[in-house]
C-alpha cells in the first residue's frame, strides 16, 4: 500500500482542511437550527404589539424532515410542525452544491450554496393548497419576499391557479415587485398560466406595469411568448399598444422577434395581426433601429411579413448595423432552408426592395430558387467571388441547369424580355403597381418574378 500511495501538495492538503471546516461549520448550524427548532420558548414579558414583531428575529430551519414535509406536501406533518406565527414564518434554508472553478488549486470544486425559502414559496409553487392555507392560518406573512420572490410570485410561474386564487382571497398583492423588479403578472409566460393572470387582473393587477430593468409590460411578455389569450385579455382591460421597452421597442416587434420556431408560427400570426388590428404602427423602431419586419424577415416567417407589407411596413430601412430587411432575410436562408425563404424575398422585391449587394449573394448561393429570384432583379449580373464554394457538390450536381445558367449569364448581357421587364418594374417602383396593369396572367406571373429553373 506504501507504495500506491502519494505524497499531497500544501495547496492541497490547505483546500483539504478548509473543506473539512466548512463541513464542520455546517454541522453545526444544522444542529443549531435543529435545537432553536424543538425547543421551547422561554415566555417574554409583555410588550407592544409593534415593539414585539420588530425585535423578533425569524427562526432558520435546515431540517431535511421539515424540507421533506414541504417539498411533498404532507399535510399531517405540516400541521404537527407548523402551529403558530413564529414556525410559519421561519426561513427555510436549502443547500446544494455548485461547480465552481478554484484558481487556487485549478480546478474545478464543488462548492456548499445555501438559498433561502419561506414554507409558503415552497407549498405554493408546488400546488399544495392545502398546506398552503394551513400555513396562512397560522399567520404566515403572504407578502414576505424571503429569497427574493413571494409566494404569489412562485405559484404563478409553476402556473398553480388554485393557489394563486387562494393568495389572493387572503390578500397578497397582485402588484408586487420580486427582487428582480418583477410583478407576477409579467412570470405568466406560460399557455397554462392564462387563468392565473385572469385572477390577477380580476384582483388589481396592473396591465400597464412595467419591470424595473428592462421596463417590459406584461403585453410584452404575452406577445414574446405568443400568448393570444393573454394579448386580448390585457388589451380588454386597458393595456397601451404604444409602451416601449428599455430598448424602445413595442410588443409588436416583441412579437416578430419571438416568432423564431416555424411549429409555433400560427399563434404567433394571430398575435400579430390582433396588434395590428389595434392600431399598433409597425414602422416603429427600436433603438437599434430594428424595425419589426426586420424580425420577422430574421425568423423567416413569411405569413407575419405579408401582414406587416400589407400594413405598410417599410421595407429598404436599415438597421444600426445598415442591413434591410432583405438582408435579414438573406442571412437565414442555410437556417431555414424548409421554410421558403424564396418566398420572402420575392415579396419584398415586390413591394419595392432594394436588390441586396453582391457580398449578400452567398448566403443563399444554397438555395437555388431564392439565388434566382434575386438575381432576376438585376439588368447585367455583375461577377461576384465565393459563391461556388459555398454551394454543396450534392446540391451543385441536383441544380446543375440553374448553377451552369448563373455562370453563363454573369457579366454578360440577359435577354431582351428580361431587360424590358427591369425597365418596367424600375419604372412602375415594384411589383404592386404591376399586378394592376391589364395584362394577360402569364405575363404578370412573369413581371413578378416567377421562378423558371432557370436564368435567361
Amino acid at each position: 500500500m506504501a507504495k500506491e500511495t502519494f505524497p499531497f501538495t500544501s495547496s492541497t492538503l490547505r483546500a483539504l482542511r478548509l473543506q473539512k471546516e466548512r463541513l464542520d461549520l455546517e454541522d453545526r448550524r444544522r444542529a443549531l437550527a435543529r435545537h432553536c427548532l424543538t425547543r421551547r420558548p422561554l415566555p417574554a414579558p409583555r410588550a407592544p404589539a409593534a415593539r414585539a414583531s420588530q425585535a423578533r428575529r425569524p427562526l432558520y430551519c435546515r431540517d431535511p424532515t421539515v424540507h421533506n414535509a414541504l417539498y411533498t406536501g404532507d399535510i399531517q406533518r405540516i400541521r404537527g410542525i407548523f402551529k403558530d406565527e413564529e414556525t410559519a414564518n421561519m426561513v427555510v434554508e436549502l443547500s446544494s452544491e455548485e461547480l465552481l472553478w478554484s484558481a487556487e488549486l485549478g480546478l474545478w470544486s464543488l462548492t456548499p450554496k445555501t438559498k433561502e425559502m419561506s414554507p409558503l414559496r415552497i407549498v405554493a409553487s408546488r400546488g399544495y393548497a392545502d398546506c398552503v392555507k394551513h400555513i396562512l392560518q397560522q399567520g404566515a406573512d403572504i407578502n414576505s419576499t424571503i429569497g427574493g420572490s413571494s409566494a404569489l410570485h412562485d405559484a404563478c410561474v409553476s402556473h398553480r391557479t388554485e393557489c394563486v386564487q387562494l393568495l389572493l382571497s387572503y390578500g397578497a398583492n397582485p402588484n408586487l415587485m420580486s427582487e428582480d423588479g418583477s410583478a407576477p403578472l409579467h412570470l405568466c409566460s406560460t399557455p397554462g398560466s392564462f387563468q392565473c393572470a385572469q385572477l390577477l387582473v380580476e384582483h388589481g393587477a396592473r396591465v400597464n406595469m412595467k419591470t424595473r430593468d428592462s421596463a417590459v409590460t406584461p403585453l410584452h411578455v404575452a406577445a414574446k411568448h405568443g400568448l393570444e389569450e393573454h394579448l386580448k385579455l390585457y388589451l380588454c382591460n386597458g393595456a397601451d399598444i404604444t409602451q416601449r421597452n428599455r430598448e424602445g421597442e413595442t410588443a409588436l416587434n416583441a412579437a416578430c422577434a419571438g416568432a423564431d420556431n416555424p411549429e409555433q408560427s400560427g399563434r404567433y400570426y394571430r398575435v400579430v395581426k390582433k396588434l395590428l388590428d389595434c392600431g399598433v404602427d409597425p414602422k416603429v423602431a427600436g433603438r437599434k433601429n430594428h424595425t419589426p419586419l426586420h424580425n420577422a424577415c430574421g425568423n423567416c416567417h413569411h405569413r407575419v411579413v405579408e401582414l406587416l407589407l400589407q400594413h405598410g411596413a417599410e421595407v429598404n430601412v436599415a438597421n444600426c448595423a445598415g442591413y434591410k430587411p432583405l438582408d435579414c432575410i438573406l442571412q437565414v436562408v442555410e437556417d431555414y432552408a424548409d421554410c421558403q425563404p424564396e418566398r420572402i424575398v420575392l415579396m419584398l422585391l415586390n413591394h419595392g426592395a432594394t436588390p441586396a449587394s453582391s457580398k449578400m449573394w452567398r448566403y443563399c448561393a444554397s438555395s437555388p430558387e431564392t439565388l434566382e429570384v434575386l438575381l432576376n432583379c438585376f439588368a447585367r449580373i455583375p461577377p461576384f467571388d465565393s459563391w461556388e464554394e459555398v454551394v454543396p457538390l450534392e446540391l451543385w450536381q441536383e441544380h446543375q441547369l440553374f448553377y451552369d445558367s448563373v455562370l453563363k449569364v454573369t457579366n454578360q448581357p440577359r435577354r431582351l424580355q428580361h431587360l424590358a421587364r427591369c425597365v418596367l418594374r424600375h419604372h412602375l417602383g415594384g411589383g404592386q403597381a404591376l399586378a394592376r396593369l391589364q395584362l394577360p396572367p402569364s405575363m404578370i406571373e412573369y413581371l413578378l418574378l416567377k421562378r423558371e429553373g432557370c436564368l435567361q
